[in-house]
């Protein structure tokens, strides 16, 4: 659990970074565009990073996010357990009748996924940028 919890404050502080550095090369023409899709690939992936662990902290500490586990099902049945997955982020709910709720959260796993295939994309496009540059040197 402290893996993680050094993992997302890594990830954040490389967000934090990588928006200064685009910033500040933004600033400074010309603007050399593969090492600018390398910073946001790496901005992007550094958020795909973050947003997982905070799931995977809502999962291990909370219990089910967004949803919580109702004391009893529709039926009257007592709620035996909470079983949870670090991927995708899910739980569920497991009640004395053999009933099991599932919570996951698509919004947080679609965000990863997303800023996760965003940061695949730029870095292909930035080592495409980068081997052309040097190829016409």
């Amino acid at each position: 659990m402290a893996f993680l919890g050094v993992l997302m404050l890594i990830s954040l502080v490389t967000v934090a970074a990588g928006t200064v550095t685009v910033a500040l090369m933004m600033n400074n023409p010309p603007l050399p565009m593969s090492k600018l899709c390398a910073v946001i690939a790496l901005i992007f992936g550094s958020s795909a990073a973050a947003v997982y662990c905070y799931g995977w902290f809502s999962v291990t500490m909370g219990g089910p996010f967004p949803e919580l586990c109702e004391d009893q099902n529709a039926s009257g049945a007592e709620l035996v357990s909470i079983e949870q997955e670090q991927w995708p982020l899910r739980s569920a709910c497991v009640y004395s009748d053999g009933a099991t709720v599932e919570h996951i959260s698509m919004s947080i796993n679609v965000l990863i996924c997303t800023l996760a295939g965003l940061a695949i994309v730029l870095a292909c496009a930035s080592a495409g940028l980068r081997r052309r540059a040097s190829s016409l040197h």
